[in-house]
C-alpha cells in the first residue's frame, strides 16, 4: 500500500483540512499520514479560532513520518504563517516525490486563512513542488491572475511549476460546468464536469488536491490524476450528506479506488 503525507491544518468539523485529506486518501486506497500545522475551531458556518502549532513540533511530525515510512507523495495545505512556510520549504526542498501544494490563504468566499506577512513567503515553496492548486482568489494573490482577463495569464503561464486554478463556473451551450484550468509552459488544459448545483462545498478544494496527491502516488500522470480527482469530487458532491447549517461537507465514500474514470 502506498503511503502519503499531508502537511495541513485540522478542521474540527471534519469536512476540510487534515480530516478531508485522510478521508480522500482512504477513498483511493492509499495510507494517509499527517503533520498538523494548525488547529482550527470551525464548522460549516465559518472559522471561529486558529491556533498554530510550534514550528519545531511540526518539523518533528514530518521527520517522524519520514523515519518510518516510504512516503510516495506529499500534499501541503494550510500553513498559516511565515515561520511554518519557511520550515516546510527547507524540509521538502530535497524530497524526490510528487508534492501538491494547495496554497491555502483565501477561502472560496474570500476569507483570509494566511497571515498577511506570509503571502510573499508562500512563493518560496513553488519551485519545490509538482503542482500548485490555488482557487480564484489565491491565483490572483500569487499570480495576478483573473480568469476573465487574458492579459493577466502571462505570469501564471511563466510559472516553472504547473498551476491548476480551481473553481470556475462556465456557462456553455450544453449547460453549466465546473471548470479547472492547468497552466504550464505556455499551454492551458481544461478539466470540466457538469456543475452540481449544491451548497455542500465545504472542503472541496482540500479534497481535490489530496485526491490528486493520492493518484500521483499510485503512479498516474499529472493530467490523469487531475481528471480522476475531478470526477471523484463530482461524485462526492452528488451524494453529499447535507449536514450543518452552512455549506456542508462532501461525501468522501464514493470509492475513488474502485471506479475507472474517463
Amino acid at each position: 500500500m502506498k503511503v502519503v503525507l499531508t502537511i495541513a491544518g485540522s478542521d474540527s468539523s471534519g469536512g476540510a483540512g487534515i480530516q478531508a485529506d485522510l478521508k480522500t486518501f482512504e477513498a483511493f486506497g492509499v495510507f494517509g499520514t499527517t503533520a498538523i500545522t494548525v488547529l482550527t475551531a470551525q464548522n460549516t458556518m465559518g472559522v471561529q479560532n486558529i491556533v498554530p502549532m510550534e514550528t519545531s513540533f511540526i518539523k518533528s511530525q514530518i521527520e517522524s513520518i519520514f523515519e518510518d515510512f516510504d512516503v510516495a507523495a506529499i500534499k501541503i495545505g494550510m500553513l498559516f504563517n511565515k515561520e511554518i512556510i519557511e520550515m516546510v520549504a527547507d524540509v521538502i526542498k530535497d524530497v524526490k516525490v510528487p508534492i501538491v501544494l494547495d496554497p491555502v490563504s483565501i477561502s472560496k468566499a474570500g476569507s483570509p486563512l494566511l497571515e498577511e506577512s506570509a503571502i510573499e513567503a508562500m512563493s518560496s515553496l513553488f519551485e519545490h513542488v509538482t503542482l500548485i492548486t490555488p482557487n480564484a482568489h489565491e491565483a490572483y494573490a500569487f499570480f495576478d491572475y483573473n480568469y476573465e482577463d487574458r492579459k493577466s495569464m502571462q505570469k501564471i503561464q511563466n510559472s516553472q511549476t504547473p498551476v491548476l486554478v480551481k473553481h470556475h463556473v462556465a456557462e456553455l451551450a450544453e449547460g453549466k460546468f465546473s471548470v479547472d484550468k492547468l497552466y504550464f509552459r505556455k499551454e492551458a488544459r481544461v478539466f470540466q464536469t457538469p456543475l452540481i448545483e449544491t451548497n455542500n462545498l465545504h472542503g472541496t478544494g482540500c479534497s481535490f488536491s489530496s485526491a490528486i496527491t493520492a493518484n500521483l502516488a499510485l503512479g498516474y500522470t499529472l493530467e490523469q490524476s487531475i481528471r480522476k480527482s475531478k470526477q471523484f469530487i463530482s461524485e462526492a458532491l452528488k451524494s453529499a450528506p447535507s449536514i450543518g447549517n452552512g455549506p456542508g461537507p462532501i461525501n468522501h465514500k464514493t470509492g475513488g479506488e474502485h471506479v475507472e474514470y474517463a
